[in-house]
Formats: structure tokens, sequence, C-alpha cells
């Protein structure tokens, strides 16, 4: 039920055709909640059919002119009822940590090479999480509510990195001390 908020969510920040919508969550908010292009919209189409959206008049219209959509009352109130509402944590589902508890009975050969290919990949993401932070958060956005905000979600992606690149090399130490 997440990715109509997201769209939601996106769209009352800035109205948006679906193009558009596509390419900020491939900036943003694709980060932590990711989805196609058919998926957005799909959804547009639903939300749009609940009354939550409209897609705004044209100034001039005219045949395959893309569609720009904006919040209606109606989705402003899904979102926020959604928003107030409770959701339990979602267990951690990752293949990397069952292929460890796999090696702990089949034997660990190859395992080094794939963390360190995983250790690669999330220090760059860390990286690219940073300069977003240097670039869209300067200390003096950082107060401002909705920067405030959504520079919070930043950093738990970038502590989240910080995490999985401290744990992998503690994992690859392990297995150079059993190796």
């Amino acid at each position: 039920m997440s990715l109509p908020h997201a769209i939601l969510t996106a769209l009352l920040e800035k109205p948006s055709s679906g193009l558009e919508l596509t390419r900020r969550f491939d900036r943003s908010i694709g980060y932590f909640w990711s989805a196609t292009h058919q998926q957005i919209y799909r959804e547009l189409g639903k939300l749009e059919q609940a009354g939550h959206i409209r897609a705004l008049p044209a100034a001039v219209p005219s045949r395959g002119q893309k569609k720009e959509y904006e919040v209606l009352p109606a989705g402003v109130a899904e979102l926020t009822g959604w928003v107030r509402s409770s959701e339990d944590p979602k267990p951690i589902r990752d293949a990397l940590l069952l292929r460890l508890r796999a090696a702990a009975v089949v034997g660990t050969e190859g395992l080094a090479g794939e963390l360190r290919r995983h250790l690669e990949l999330h220090r760059a993401q860390l990286a690219e999480y940073r300069g977003m932070e240097e670039r869209q958060f300067p200390p003096e956005r950082r107060a401002a509510e909705p920067d405030r905000l959504r520079h919070l979600v930043l950093r738990g992606g970038i502590e989240l990195e910080r995490f999985w690149t401290q744990w992998l090399t503690e994992a690859l130490a392990e297995l150079d001390r059993d190796g």
C-alpha cells in the first residue's frame, strides 16, 4: 500500500507528469521505495479513479500530451490518515545474510568475493548519499520544516549504508580469520 502514498507525497511536493514522477523516483524516493515506470502509471490511474488525484487541464489541448497530476483533498486525507496510522517493522529479508548462514554448513568458498562486491556497492551508495547531503542539504537548509524531515530520511539511508559497510568489513575479517 506504500506506492500510492509515495506517489501522493511526490505530487504534493510538486504536481508532475508520470514521466517526471519516474525521474524523481530515480533521484530520490526510489532510494527507499522503488517503482518501475509501468507501476507508477498503473498507480496514477488507480489514484485518479479513486478521486485522490486529477490530471491538470492542459493550457493547449493536444493529442499525446503528457498529463500533469495534482493531489485532491481526498488524496491529502488518504495520505494524512496513512501517516498517522501504525505499521510494524518488516523483517529483514536479505539473500546475502541467508548465503552467509548457508556457508556455515556448506563452506565459505567463493563467499569472500561476493562480500567484497557488496562492500564496494555499499561504499558507492554511501558516497552517493553523502554527496546528495552536501548538495541538497547545506547547513542553512537543514532547519526548515520540509527539508528537516527530508534530510532525516537521507540520514537514515546514510546510517544504513554505514552499517552495511562496517558489518561487511567485519564479516570479511571473520572469513579471513577462519580461512
